[in-house]
């Protein structure tokens, strides 16, 4: 009995009339495409609008004043930061710049007949072409040979860890030599206050003596009613553990040599070491990638484990070997990089930066929190890497798969390389779940990750936040290795920062000042006071009183810098912010007269937000403190015992051939921190096009430090934006790896 055929007209009717026919996109399926490209046009808005209003705020301007010129320089960024987007997210599919993908060969693209055919009368111009079209050739060759020799050397140079560490050492050297150390006012307030505690500690009974007197805690300043009833001079102010560490050596120093100069010389000698040694680290992961060199084996309770030694012997458990001389088969094979290893443009790109860029040179002997932070998130940066790399789509699968099915049927990629297939190849997957191995760090990799995240948490406040939202990330992208997260992650963070916080709520330690966090709105009302101050209500005023002096906030007002307002300084200071007789009950109406002023000069008010952040985002403004500045500061060049006379003349001249080279437009551009700040927010927005959602989790803490960098107390500070400047280059090379890395098969395999 012969089946009816179904008239097509009456196909696409019945189509149209169910709106669950699987080949029509539903509207969840049309909405998420804009909403995707939403989220990129916003950060776009973003960028283009810091650009346009960043004119104004040079000439210490205001939104009032906005006009067309304005308006075109926002446009314009606003087109080119889009076309910037679209061009990755079309790399990132594969698909050409312009136009579509071609299909075919294209005939007569050099402009000649296809056929390659000339003119009788043309024979001597066909002869003289032809030899032209021979040496031409024949340069071409010996060009093409050079540059592969050359490619092969640069991979050879770099495929291990000891020679990239040996490239950055040596590279470096100049700095620590040369140099000796760079720093600023944070070094010495963390020596001022171990000096002070240590003089507690040894018997020497030093009280607060009163209410005039100055100790290194007026410095910040930290509010008198938070200050123990027995005297401590210890604060958490640049983090209790890097103030320990430093101002012991420096105090080793002074009992010595009758210096701290020898402890700063120690102290940034021992942090290029440790720069060398983060660097060095993630530069191999990114570049050799080197679990894919190692022998996925089962451990011993049958989980998968991972042994780190080549085995010449059994070639099949993932060793890339290579002739010693292809012709001489008789000397034997060496150890190759997987194929998936890192071209020799990336790493001349890559290490040229870090040897070249002075925001990682100067950093390598910069004494101060943040570059110690940074050096730490990089190294913990490439560890997510390898977390990310060696992540089985497999996990993903759940309860839909019914039956068995053959592991041997997989392709074996584990993450987005290949990797060895645990187990035996005949053996099933039980129904309800593929059980696939879970590819743990082996040890070594472990305590590194622990380690790199407890200096970040010794060297920063805000560490602990990014910690916190990493370990969420993680467990919501990759929670079969939980594990390894509470261990790496939540561990070290209630360890160090729970300690810290029991330190302070003991007396041991001061804590922070509150005020500290709130710059944004400080900058606010400081810029209403000076410019607009018959706007403020007098409720607003009243409940300001007790906490700040307004006419002290509006002389002290700086618009790219919350320091002055909050009385940060020596004694020689405006006091603007009344530490000394501020009561926490008083803060109780700070922010209901704050957003009081906000709603009576509303764009006084955005001003002094945008003043105070938009440098991090417009690509032409100049930083306001850049890392030259720790190089030849005073606390360097004129206070400091000897080190000011060792090469005083070159590190002038250093910092200013470094200052010079910032100021050049565009080509300055790359050694600028919000450079790589913008740059990582394109990338990110092209990734959420692109909806690569579990590098989106590893990536998105960078987007965490961006907030970090408004909320910070002055615009544009480069110390702030080196851990997104670090880890750029590596980022750039994870989005070209999995651009060019097949899909995970998600369908049912037989």
């Amino acid at each position: 009995m012969s089946n009816p055929v179904e008239h097509p007209s009456t196909s696409v009717r019945a189509s149209a009339a169910n709106p669950t026919d699987p080949a029509r996109p539903t509207r969840p399926a049309r909405v998420a495409p804009a909403a995707r490209w939403a989220l990129a046009v916003a950060a776009c808005l973003w960028l283009a609008w810091c650009t346009a209003v960043g004119p104004l705020y040079w000439d210490d301007s205001s939104l009032a004043d906005f006009n067309w010129v304005n308006a075109s320089y926002g446009v314009v960024a606003f087109v080119v930061y889009l076309a910037i987007v679209a061009a990755i997210v079309r790399v990132g599919r594969r698909e050409p710049l312009f136009g579509r993908r071609a299909h075919g060969r294209r005939d007569g693209h050099d402009g000649r007949d296809v056929t390659g055919r000339t003119s009788s009368e043309d024979k001597q111009t066909a002869r003289t072409d032809g030899r032209t079209r021979r040496i031409a050739r024949a340069v071409r060759t010996g060009l093409h040979r050079a540059g592969a020799v050359v490619q092969r050397w640069i991979v050879r140079g770099t495929d291990a860890r000891w020679k990239i560490g040996v490239i950055l050492f040596l590279g470096w050297l100049w700095a620590p030599t040369t140099l000796l150390a760079a720093f600023g006012a944070d070094l010495r307030s963390q020596a001022r206050e171990f000096s002070w505690a240590w003089n507690q500690w040894t018997g020497l009974k030093q009280p607060y003596i009163g209410f005039f007197s100055f100790a290194p805690m007026d410095i910040y300043p930290t509010a008198h009613y938070m200050w123990p009833s027995d005297p401590t001079y210890l604060t958490d102010q640049h983090n209790i553990v890097l103030t320990l560490f430093y101002g012991s050596v420096m105090a080793a120093s002074r009992y010595l040599t009758d210096s701290n100069d020898w402890g700063i010389v120690v102290l940034a000698a021992v942090q290029f070491l440790f720069a060398v040694g983060c660097v060095t680290a993630t530069a191999h992961r990114f570049l050799n990638m080197p679990w894919l060199r190692r022998a996925g084996r089962p451990g011993r309770a049958g989980r998968a484990g991972y042994v780190d030694r080549t085995d010449f012997q059994h070639p099949e458990r993932g060793v890339n070997l290579r002739p010693r001389r292809f012709g001489r088969p008789e000397l034997g094979v060496r150890a190759t990089l997987p194929p998936q290893a890192a071209h020799a443009g990336a790493r001349v790109a890559i290490i040229l930066f870090f040897l070249v860029c002075p925001l990682a040179v100067f950093s390598t002997i910069s004494l101060t929190k943040s570059p110690v932070f940074a050096f730490a998130f990089l190294w913990a940066f490439g560890i997510w890497y390898e977390l990310h790399a060696t992540h089985d789509a497999r996990d993903d699968t759940r309860a839909s798969t019914r039956g068995g099915r053959p592991l041997s049927a997989w392709s074996g990629r584990l993450g987005r390389f290949r990797f060895l297939r645990h187990g035996r190849s005949d053996a099933t997957v039980p129904s309800g779940r593929l059980a696939v191995p879970i590819a743990r760090l082996p040890r070594r990799t472990l305590l590194a990750f622990t380690a790199a995240n407890a200096v970040m948490l010794i060297s920063a406040k805000y560490a602990w936040y990014v910690l916190v939202f990493e370990f969420a990330l993680a467990i919501a992208a990759d929670r079969r290795r939980w594990t390894t997260y509470v261990t790496a992650l939540l561990l070290p963070t209630i360890l160090i920062h729970g300690g810290i916080s029991l330190a302070i709520g003991s007396g041991a330690i001061i804590g922070g000042d509150p005020i500290e966090s709130r710059g944004v709105q400080l900058q606010m009302i400081a810029r209403v006071a000076e410019r607009d101050p018959d706007s403020i209500p007098s409720s607003a005023v009243r409940n300001l009183s007790p906490v700040f002096n307004l006419d002290q906030m509006a002389d002290a007002y700086f618009p790219q810098d919350a320091d002055p307002v909050k009385s940060s300084g020596i004694q020689s200071k405006k006091v603007s912010y009344k530490w000394r007789s501020v009561q926490p009950q008083d803060m109780d109406g700070f922010n209901q007269a704050w957003l009081e002023i906000v709603k009576a000069s509303p764009v006084i008010a955005a001003d002094a937000l945008m003043a105070k952040c938009f440098g991090y985002f417009d690509i032409a403004d100049q930083p306001y403190v850049a890392m030259t500045y720790y190089v030849d500061s005073d606390y360097v060049q004129v206070n400091s015992t000897w080190i000011k006379y060792y090469d005083h003349d070159w590190r002038a001249a250093v910092a200013g051939a470094a200052d010079a080279w910032s100021a050049v437009p565009v080509l300055g551009w790359p050694i600028h921190g919000n450079f790589y700040v913008i740059a990582t927010l394109l990338v990110g927005a092209a990734e959420v096009i692109l909806r690569r959602w579990r590098a989106l989790a590893w990536h998105l803490p960078l987007l965490l430090l961006m907030g970090v960098m408004i909320t910070a107390p002055a615009n544009n500070f480069e110390r702030h934006m080196l851990p997104v400047a670090f880890c750029f280059g590596f980022l750039l090379l994870t989005f070209w790896r999995d651009s060019r890395a097949p899909a995970p098969r998600t369908a049912e395999l037989h």
